[in-house]
């Protein structure tokens, strides 16, 4: 039985609750914390989905985890929240998660690792999780659908400012036509079927300041704006190519709202929870 005014058997106190900052340990420049509900127990035998809640580029993660601590409670969930500091692959580098890969960094072993260290830890319920990133958490999560679908339950993609279309006609990051060639991974059309889909976004995001790509940009290449101008845009497009391809997808938008997530948190709440209901319901 946990004592929740002190420490566990082999777990430290401060791996209960609203946890620690851990050092990844496949690689210590990258970290996460996590949200453990409080009726966890090391003896007992109950077990735990796990959502995976990925940031922007504002990298804050343990607001996210504390955002998320309710419908843990609620819903007997494991909060895994990573952290991808900036200046990894050069000084000013903020974005190089968003694409999974940076030379011979690869983003998504590192996320896969944390997921195997909570495995490990705690008694997680399987090895499908969900995962849920705003902007350029949404790059994130898009792109790990396509590559790791069999890994996840769900994924909801929150108003990414540049898209990767399932399109076989174009190269990556425009479209998938060499994604094995770039990943060493063919898209599995099949598998991504099988994962629940939610897009969210703000109504009002309409902004294009910080996502226009132009041809001085290192992310430029032929097709950069085929997706649209904006991130409803690009949105609509990400949902069209999903759908040409047997793919069903939740959209949420949520009217009057810009680019910012707090009001629409409560929708992806909505959706991991039907997302369990219904494999709760089929078990």
């Amino acid at each position: 039985m946990r004592n929740v005014s002190g420490h566990g058997q082999k777990l430290s106190y401060y791996d209960f609750g609203h946890t620690t900052v851990y050092a990844s340990r496949l690689d210590q420049r990258f970290a996460y914390c996590a949200y453990v509900p409080d009726d966890y127990e090391e003896d007992g035998d109950k077990t735990y989905p796990l959502a995976v809640i990925v940031h922007g580029t504002e990298r804050g993660m343990q607001a996210y985890r504390d955002a998320f601590a309710d419908f843990a409670e609620a819903n007997g969930v494991i909060i895994l929240c990573p952290l991808f500091p900036t200046n990894i692959c050069f000084p000013g580098d903020l974005s190089s998660y968003k694409m999974l890969r940076a030379g011979d960094l690869h983003y998504d072993a590192i996320m896969l690792d944390m997921i195997a260290e909570m495995q490990e830890k705690y008694r997680i319920e399987g090895d499908r999780v969900m995962m849920y990133g705003f902007s350029g958490g949404g790059h994130f999560t898009h792109r790990f659908l396509y590559l790791h679908p069999e890994r996840l339950l769900a994924a909801s993609i929150g108003a990414p400012g540049v898209v990767t279309l399932l399109d076989f006609d174009h190269d990556f990051w425009v479209g998938v036509r060499d994604f094995e060639k770039v990943f060493g991974k063919p898209v599995d059309l099949e598998a991504i079927r099988k994962v629940a889909v939610q897009m969210v976004i703000g109504g009002d995001d309409l902004e294009t300041w910080e996502i226009t790509i132009t041809p001085d940009d290192a992310w430029y290449m032929p097709g950069a704006d085929r997706a649209g101008a904006n991130r409803n845009d690009r949105m609509r497009s990400l949902k069209q190519s999903f759908e040409q391809h047997g793919i069903q997808v939740r959209h949420d938008i949520v009217p009057g709202i810009t680019h910012d997530d707090h009001e629409l948190i409560g929708k992806v709440k909505d959706f991991f929870a039907e997302t369990l209901g219904a494999i709760r319901e089929r078990s």
